[in-house]
């Protein structure tokens, strides 16, 4: 749920951060508002501000705008990948990442058709099985300009395929040199960034004796404020992919243990993914990391040195 605070700051700041770049969309417009937030030495809003922007004068101090209140413009307005993502009726998004095998592609695609089918015939009974519980491998320890993104063509058996994977994962392999271009290689961050919206939470109160993270990062804790993602969740086909037969899973906000980051990921079997993607839906099953550093740490270096140097924004 968004923090009472970012919902301030999305009130007083959307709407003119919208009418200075109109055609960039919802998720870059939030984006704009949270940098604002991130750059000011006071993360408290002024109240009286809201009342900048006329169509907000009825809103108070008690007033409270919840994640999924239809009446704001925050949560109204259309996005250029919404198509791809907020308005699809899959669980996930499979987003490929690197195009230079296809022949890996074609059999990973393969994989997760008939796990799905498998998934679909032995449907879990309900557990509390946690996500680290899954045997994976290849887990690490520690030591932009949006453009529509589609799904490959429907006149290829090979689409096909993809798209008969429509219950649970929608897959995205675009075809288009341009929109490959953007999807190339992109971070954990990056594909947050498209394909979810952004918000800011306040930390848990830490542990007795812990310190705060120094140097600060915002995707960990930045004076106690955090920046996390909502939406679906992402599930990343790279260049490893092509190898392993794996995709990276990419959390959205950092698990209770504190240390963890937004955007942390690690490394799921194809075989996994399904069963996996039903249990995060429904609850059952979260990633936590099982309070160890098994997050991948050469993603995690990527997204904390692209949440500091956030270009243009």
């Amino acid at each position: 749920m968004s923090s009472r605070t970012f919902v301030e700051w999305l009130l007083i700041h959307y709407a003119s951060i919208k009418s200075r770049s109109p055609n960039e969309g919802r998720r870059r417009w939030k984006l704009r508002v949270a940098q604002k937030f991130w750059a000011s030495g006071n993360k408290t809003a002024n109240h009286d501000l809201i009342h900048i922007d006329p169509r907000y004068s009825n809103v108070s101090q008690t007033t409270v705008v919840g994640p999924d209140d239809n009446t704001v413009d925050f949560h109204m307005d259309n996005d250029l990948f919404d198509e791809a993502s907020t308005n699809r009726e899959e669980l996930g998004i499979l987003l490929r990442t690197d195009f230079s095998d296809e022949a890996a592609w074609l059999a990973f695609c393969s994989r997760l058709e008939e796990g799905e089918k498998e998934f679909i015939a032995n449907p879990l009974e309900e557990d509390d099985t946690k996500m680290d519980d899954q045997p994976e491998p290849n887990i690490a320890s520690p030591s932009g300009t949006a453009a529509t993104t589609t799904t490959a063509e429907d006149d290829s058996d090979e689409s096909d395929d993809e798209n008969s994977l429509s219950a649970i994962f929608h897959i995205v392999n675009p075809s288009l040199p341009q929109e490959r271009a953007l999807l190339t290689n992109i971070s954990n961050l990056t594909a947050l960034r498209l394909f979810n919206d952004v918000d800011v939470r306040q930390l848990p109160t830490l542990p007795p004796d812990t310190k705060h993270m120094r140097p600060p990062n915002r995707l960990v804790d930045s004076d106690g404020w955090q920046e996390v993602y909502v939406g679906k969740n992402l599930w990343i086909y790279d260049a490893k992919s092509n190898r392993d037969q794996c995709v990276r899973v990419v959390s959205q906000t950092s698990s209770d243990m504190y240390g963890t980051a937004t955007a942390d990921s690690w490394r799921a079997r194809v075989s996994h993914i399904c069963e996996l993607q039903v249990n995060l839906s429904s609850g059952a099953m979260k990633i936590d990391f099982g309070g160890l550093d098994r997050w991948d740490y050469a993603e995690r270096q990527r997204n904390v040195q692209e949440a500091e140097t956030p270009g243009d924004l």
